[in-house]
């Protein structure tokens, strides 16, 4: 009976192991409850009131910092949780700083630190990244899904949106192609016609992401809200870094 009661402690103690090393995909409830509180349907962040109240985007990034994804999540698990996670540090970022009128009048403070986005303060289980890294070096080069650039936000004025709920594996599909559809049909962001396209600069700066499997006008087509001509002129608009404040 003692043997067997060894073996049974040592299957149990082996189990709690194993969900500490995080197998599950993690569930970004606390995000979603920030999101829905602190940001309207437009995206635009009440900072201020964040600042007042953080202690659901502290525990969030907490269990984003302590709970990097396992190799065997679903792809599309791993892709929220990345997005989440550049969303809910540049979150925190700005409202360590609040009030400020500009993401880019952060300064880092630190010789050979170039902007914010270079920044090293994610802390991501034994690696601590910056913001440019979670978006070229893990999003853009590990996932190769040009619908990034709608999901992930800068804290500006001309940045996509920031959805008012968390993304997550189960709704990633619907939830990137509505932050697609809604970016072109926002005519502060881009004005687009049958003929004749002014663009965010976004189109221009990571033009190569939209072109993989076709011309950056086909991939428009694929969620604008009207068929675009493939000879129409293209222009791009000025990019406000104005706080996305409410």
């Amino acid at each position: 009976l003692l043997i067997l009661f060894f073996i049974i402690s040592g299957l149990v103690i082996y189990g709690d192991q194993s969900l500490t090393a995080q197998t599950i995909p993690i569930d970004h409830k606390l995000f979603d409850e920030v999101l829905a509180k602190f940001v309207d349907t437009l995206g635009r962040v009440d900072y201020a009131g964040l600042k007042k109240n953080p202690s659901n985007l502290n525990r969030y990034l907490e269990l984003l910092s302590a709970n990097p994804p396992a190799s065997n999540w679903p792809r599309e698990d791993q892709l929220a949780y990345w997005i989440n996670v550049y969303n809910a540090f540049t979150l925190s970022l700005v409202v360590k700083h609040y009030p400020v009128e500009s993401i880019k009048n952060i300064r880092p403070g630190i010789p050979f630190i170039n902007s914010v986005w270079d920044i090293r303060f994610i802390k991501i289980g034994n690696e601590t990244f910056d913001l440019n890294n979670i978006e070229h070096r893990i999003l853009r080069k590990q996932f190769e899904e040009p619908r990034i650039h709608f999901a992930i936000n800068c804290a500006s004025f001309s940045c996509p949106r920031l959805l008012n709920e968390a993304y997550t594996g189960k709704k990633l599909e619907s939830q990137l192609t509505k932050a697609a559809r809604f970016f072109l049909s926002d005519t502060t962001k881009n004005i687009i016609t049958v003929n004749h396209l002014k663009l965010s600069k976004i189109f221009d700066w990571f033009g190569g992401d939209f072109k993989k499997k076709g011309s950056l006008i086909e991939f428009l087509n694929l969620y604008a809200p009207l068929k675009i001509s493939d000879k129409a002129n293209i222009n791009y608009l000025e990019y406000r870094w104005t706080l996305n404040k409410q």
